[in-house]
């Protein structure tokens, strides 16, 4: 028997995952970082706790499942995209702690380039925004102490990984178009994004096949004997392509602390005036796909803020349930703009609200504005997506929330679509194993034919879709 490792390094935490011949996932092993906020509401991750958690997770997961190093064909691995961090080459060392992709502390150096928005979405495909790792490695730069004459690498979390564990300095083209450095057209880092940021190219690293041999790793001396790193994806292009949304038309949508709604568009990038942005999908087998996508901050992470900030919940399982009990007419709408809205709005200074309350509103209601408020961010994004000609006819779902089945109903309801939900989860994870199976030839049949979904249809009438539309679009104009 052959196995595929795969790293899943989330915004939360990292996974270990192992996959058989087949694919199908047989173990995984889990642990948490700290999430460091301060009370300017700056969001930080420590580099090196990320690196040994890694190791951690791969010691933990092969000791339970007892297999030999010489089974494993081959690792993957899926990241938290724009989370930015610069290092001492020489070192390996970080110069700060890593920016994760929620912080808006940027924000100030996208404001002083304003006038050069519109030539930034045209190269990138991307909108101008503190989310980028470009304006989160221009802010370390400008802030960070004692950094004159040092070789410095600036990457995301998927090249920090691949550094540590093998020395090669190395992304691929999913990561690298997300950085708004990366010239999707060209298909290189642009010199004129680089200066204009303040990031000289030669810190960046080496642009990537997703499916490249990105070199060779003992996994920090845990493994005896080194294994290849074969795919490496961000963390959303990842659960496109263990979707099976390979080709274009396809789309999904990934419930995390944020989520991402991705479409693939094929082979020829469609450049959105809508809010929305393009990026590559991946590169595999010499060839690039690109993608429409609509990033939201805030999906998950509002039901953690619930449970434990606020206290209305003892545990997020707790929320379907509770949104289910509720008054279901009354009015209450969350929109969880905690450091900003993010597509198709993109207001970065926009800060959360809670409106239409009556006085029967109670706990089970502002549980229910939360859960609902998921859905209506994850509809802006599939609506506006309609507007630009790419009309979804199902969205499939992955990540923890899927397994709420009142958001899922939702969802559909609120989309008039079907949600499929596979059985398998672990997508993002999954999918860059995928990657690097095929291209260590153990996938060599079609691995999507074992793929079961649960399928939810909508039940409500197109009059109420219309009616809870317009309730979030008044939140919405209210908070703007």
């Amino acid at each position: 028997m052959k196995y595929i490792l795969s790293i899943d390094q989330s915004t939360s935490g990292t996974k270990a995952l192992l996959l058989d011949e087949n694919g199908a996932l047989l173990g995984r092993a889990d642990l948490p970082h700290e999430q460091k906020i301060n009370e300017r509401g700056w969001v930080s991750h420590d580099p090196m706790e990320i690196y040994r958690n890694t190791i951690n997770v791969v010691k933990i997961l092969i000791d339970t499942q007892r297999i030999s190093v010489s089974q494993i064909a081959a690792l993957g691995i899926s990241n938290q995209r724009e989370t930015a961090l610069i290092w001492d080459r020489n070192t390996g060392e970080p110069i700060a702690d890593a920016v994760v992709w929620q912080c808006g502390r940027a924000q100030p150096i996208c404001d002083r380039l304003e006038a050069h928005a519109e030539a930034v979405r045209k190269k990138t495909g991307l909108r101008l925004s503190p989310y980028f790792p470009a304006a989160k490695w221009a802010w370390i730069l400008e802030n960070a102490p004692d950094i004159s004459g040092r070789d410095l690498c600036a990457g995301t979390i998927d090249s920090w990984l691949i550094f540590k564990l093998t020395g090669n300095f190395k992304t691929d083209y999913s990561n690298a178009s997300r950085t708004q450095l990366f010239n999707i057209n060209t298909l290189s880092w642009d010199e004129d994004l680089c200066k204009l940021f303040g990031v000289a190219s030669d810190m960046l690293p080496e642009v990537c096949m997703s499916d490249s041999h990105f070199g060779n790793t003992d996994i920090g001396g845990v493994l005896p004997e080194k294994i290849r790193i074969y795919g490496v994806l961000g963390d959303s292009h990842g659960a496109l392509f263990g979707q099976g949304c390979v080709k274009p038309g396809m789309g999904k949508a990934t419930y995390g602390t944020g989520s991402s709604v991705m479409v693939n568009i094929g082979e020829k990038p469609v450049f959105s005036g809508r809010g929305l942005v393009t990026s590559l999908a991946w590169g595999m087998g010499g060839r690039v796909s690109y993608v429409l996508e609509g990033n939201i901050n805030y999906t998950g992470s509002v039901i953690k803020w619930l449970t434990d900030d606020v206290k209305l919940l003892g545990s997020s399982k707790e929320a379907g349930k509770i949104a289910a009990a509720a008054d279901l007419n009354d009015s209450t709408y969350l929109v969880p703009a905690f450091t900003g809205l993010g597509a198709p709005y993109w207001k970065s200074d926009a800060r959360a609200v809670i409106c239409g309350m009556g006085r029967s509103t109670g706990r089970a209601e502002i549980v229910k504005a939360a859960e609902e408020s998921i859905g209506f961010q994850i509809a802006d994004i599939v609506n506006a997506m309609a507007r630009e000609g790419v009309a979804l006819t199902e969205l499939r779902a992955d990540g923890g929330p899927t397994r709420d089945s009142y958001l899922m109903q939702f969802q559909s309801d609120i989309l008039g679509i079907p949600v499929a939900v596979p059985e398998r989860e672990e997508l993002s994870g999954i999918g860059a194993g995928y990657c690097a199976g095929i291209a260590a030839g153990l996938y060599v049949n079609d691995i999507y034919s074992q793929m079961n979904f649960k399928a939810y249809i909508p039940e409500q009438s197109g009059e109420w879709r219309e009616r809870r539309l317009n309730g979030w679009k008044n939140a919405i104009d209210m908070l703007l």
